[in-house]
Protein backbone atom coordinates (compact mmCIF):
# COMPACT_ATOMS: atom_id res chain seq x y z
CA UNK A 1 0.00 0.00 0.00
CA UNK A 2 1.25 3.25 -1.00
CA UNK A 3 -0.25 5.28 2.24
CA UNK A 4 -0.97 4.84 5.64
CA UNK A 5 -4.28 5.80 5.42
CA UNK A 6 -4.69 2.51 3.03
CA UNK A 7 -3.68 0.64 5.72
CA UNK A 8 -6.71 2.03 8.08
CA UNK A 9 -9.18 1.28 5.56
CA UNK A 10 -8.19 -2.29 5.60
CA UNK A 11 -7.68 -2.56 9.68
CA UNK A 12 -11.40 -0.75 9.79
CA UNK A 13 -12.73 -2.77 6.74
CA UNK A 14 -11.73 -5.77 9.43
CA UNK A 15 -13.47 -4.70 11.97
CA UNK A 16 -16.65 -3.78 10.07
CA UNK A 17 -16.47 -7.70 9.13
CA UNK A 18 -15.72 -8.62 12.77
CA UNK A 19 -19.76 -7.29 13.37
CA UNK A 20 -18.09 -4.18 15.33
CA UNK A 21 -20.77 -1.10 16.00
CA UNK A 22 -18.06 1.33 17.14
CA UNK A 23 -14.86 1.91 15.40
CA UNK A 24 -12.38 4.46 16.92
CA UNK A 25 -9.38 5.43 14.77
CA UNK A 26 -6.67 8.12 16.15
CA UNK A 27 -3.29 9.40 14.48
CA UNK A 28 -0.86 11.40 16.47
CA UNK A 29 2.26 13.12 15.31
CA UNK A 30 4.49 14.29 17.50
CA UNK A 31 7.53 15.73 15.85
CA UNK A 32 9.62 16.32 19.34
CA UNK A 33 9.41 12.26 19.75
CA UNK A 34 9.93 11.90 15.84
CA UNK A 35 6.73 9.49 15.81
CA UNK A 36 3.51 8.73 14.06
CA UNK A 37 1.04 6.64 15.33
CA UNK A 38 -1.69 4.86 14.61
CA UNK A 39 -4.88 2.97 16.50
CA UNK A 40 -7.41 1.26 15.15
CA UNK A 41 -9.75 -0.28 18.25
CA UNK A 42 -13.52 -1.98 17.85
CA UNK A 43 -16.19 -3.15 19.84
CA UNK A 44 -16.65 -6.26 17.27
CA UNK A 45 -16.11 -9.90 17.77
CA UNK A 46 -12.82 -10.06 19.27
CA UNK A 47 -10.53 -13.06 18.33
CA UNK A 48 -9.47 -16.18 20.19
CA UNK A 49 -5.99 -16.09 21.61
CA UNK A 50 -5.34 -18.89 18.80
CA UNK A 51 -6.29 -17.12 16.04
CA UNK A 52 -5.04 -14.04 17.32
CA UNK A 53 -1.35 -15.87 17.65
CA UNK A 54 -1.39 -16.65 14.00
CA UNK A 55 -3.30 -13.45 12.59
CA UNK A 56 0.49 -12.29 11.40
CA UNK A 57 0.34 -14.60 8.88
CA UNK A 58 -0.34 -13.74 5.64
CA UNK A 59 -1.80 -17.39 5.24
CA UNK A 60 -4.52 -16.66 8.12
CA UNK A 61 -7.49 -15.48 7.23
CA UNK A 62 -11.47 -15.37 7.91
CA UNK A 63 -12.23 -15.11 3.86
CA UNK A 64 -13.44 -18.18 2.44
CA UNK A 65 -12.62 -16.31 -1.11
CA UNK A 66 -8.74 -16.26 -0.97
CA UNK A 67 -6.86 -17.81 1.37
CA UNK A 68 -4.20 -15.30 2.38
CA UNK A 69 -4.98 -12.20 4.48
CA UNK A 70 -2.14 -9.25 4.03
CA UNK A 71 -3.49 -6.14 5.59
CA UNK A 72 -2.00 -6.90 9.21
CA UNK A 73 1.60 -8.27 7.84
CA UNK A 74 1.71 -5.35 5.63
CA UNK A 75 0.80 -2.60 8.29
CA UNK A 76 2.79 -4.54 10.41
CA UNK A 77 6.02 -4.63 8.22
CA UNK A 78 5.55 -0.71 7.28
CA UNK A 79 6.48 -0.45 10.95
CA UNK A 80 8.91 -2.42 11.91
CA UNK A 81 10.67 -1.07 8.53
CA UNK A 82 10.39 2.86 9.94
CA UNK A 83 12.06 1.87 13.13
CA UNK A 84 8.62 1.75 14.38
CA UNK A 85 6.59 -1.29 16.11
CA UNK A 86 3.28 -3.07 16.04
CA UNK A 87 1.05 -4.52 18.77
CA UNK A 88 -2.32 -6.18 18.11
CA UNK A 89 -4.47 -7.26 20.86
CA UNK A 90 -7.81 -9.07 21.17
CA UNK A 91 -10.36 -10.65 23.45
CA UNK A 92 -13.31 -12.69 22.30
CA UNK A 93 -16.57 -10.54 22.98
CA UNK A 94 -15.39 -7.22 23.46
CA UNK A 95 -13.10 -6.11 19.87
CA UNK A 96 -9.47 -5.79 18.83
CA UNK A 97 -7.11 -2.45 19.12
CA UNK A 98 -5.00 -2.39 16.43
CA UNK A 99 -1.39 -0.09 17.01
CA UNK A 100 1.42 0.75 15.04
CA UNK A 101 4.23 3.77 15.63
CA UNK A 102 6.58 4.99 13.19
CA UNK A 103 9.47 7.12 13.01
CA UNK A 104 8.43 10.00 11.42
CA UNK A 105 11.31 11.32 9.91
CA UNK A 106 12.04 7.75 8.52
CA UNK A 107 13.05 8.05 4.76
CA UNK A 108 10.93 4.89 3.65
CA UNK A 109 7.74 5.87 6.20
CA UNK A 110 4.98 5.65 3.68
CA UNK A 111 3.09 9.63 3.85
CA UNK A 112 -0.41 9.56 6.05
CA UNK A 113 -2.34 9.98 2.56
CA UNK A 114 -5.69 11.08 2.39
CA UNK A 115 -7.23 9.78 5.82
CA UNK A 116 -10.65 12.66 5.41
CA UNK A 117 -11.38 10.49 2.28
CA UNK A 118 -10.83 7.33 4.44
CA UNK A 119 -12.91 8.12 7.09
CA UNK A 120 -15.49 9.22 4.96
CA UNK A 121 -15.30 6.21 2.86
CA UNK A 122 -16.12 4.21 6.01
CA UNK A 123 -19.29 6.22 6.64
CA UNK A 124 -20.67 6.38 3.65
CA UNK A 125 -20.39 2.67 3.32
CA UNK A 126 -21.22 2.04 6.73
CA UNK A 127 -23.99 4.37 7.87
CA UNK A 128 -25.42 1.93 10.74
CA UNK A 129 -21.34 1.68 12.43
CA UNK A 130 -20.48 4.90 14.55
CA UNK A 131 -16.56 6.14 13.62
CA UNK A 132 -14.77 8.53 15.88
CA UNK A 133 -11.38 10.02 14.70
CA UNK A 134 -9.31 11.79 16.49
CA UNK A 135 -5.81 13.51 15.34
CA UNK A 136 -3.11 14.63 17.52
CA UNK A 137 -0.39 16.58 16.70
CA UNK A 138 2.40 18.13 19.42
CA UNK A 139 -0.72 18.12 22.12
CA UNK A 140 -2.88 19.89 19.68
CA UNK A 141 -6.35 17.41 19.43
CA UNK A 142 -8.88 17.19 16.83
CA UNK A 143 -12.12 14.71 17.19
CA UNK A 144 -14.51 13.89 14.72
CA UNK A 145 -17.68 11.38 16.29
CA UNK A 146 -20.46 10.01 13.84
CA UNK A 147 -22.73 9.88 17.19
CA UNK A 148 -22.66 13.40 17.63
CA UNK A 149 -23.45 14.22 13.64
CA UNK A 150 -26.21 11.92 13.55
CA UNK A 151 -27.70 13.11 16.95
CA UNK A 152 -26.97 16.68 14.93
CA UNK A 153 -28.30 16.08 11.60
CA UNK A 154 -32.39 15.00 13.73
CA UNK A 155 -32.95 12.16 11.19
CA UNK A 156 -31.20 13.46 7.71
CA UNK A 157 -29.09 10.17 6.67
CA UNK A 158 -25.33 10.12 7.49
CA UNK A 159 -24.65 8.92 4.22
CA UNK A 160 -26.32 11.67 2.13
CA UNK A 161 -24.30 12.87 -0.45
CA UNK A 162 -24.32 16.60 1.34
CA UNK A 163 -23.79 14.96 4.46
CA UNK A 164 -20.61 13.15 3.33
CA UNK A 165 -18.91 16.34 1.38
CA UNK A 166 -19.39 18.46 4.41
CA UNK A 167 -18.13 15.74 6.62
CA UNK A 168 -14.70 15.53 4.22
CA UNK A 169 -14.20 19.50 4.07
CA UNK A 170 -14.80 19.48 8.20
CA UNK A 171 -12.22 16.75 8.90
CA UNK A 172 -9.82 18.93 6.58
CA UNK A 173 -10.14 21.77 7.78
CA UNK A 174 -9.48 20.35 11.35
CA UNK A 175 -6.81 18.40 10.90
CA UNK A 176 -5.13 21.44 9.07
CA UNK A 177 -6.17 23.88 11.92
CA UNK A 178 -3.74 21.95 13.93
CA UNK A 179 -0.63 22.03 11.47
Amino acid sequence: MKELSLHVLDIAQNSITADANLIEIMVSEDFVANTLSITISDDGKGMSKEFLKKVRDPFTTTRTSRGVGMGIPLFESAAISCDGCFDITSQLGIGTNVFAQFAHNHIDRQPLGNIAETITTLVFGNPTIDFVYKYNVNGGTFEFDTRIIKETLSGVPIDALEVILWIKGYINEGMEGLK
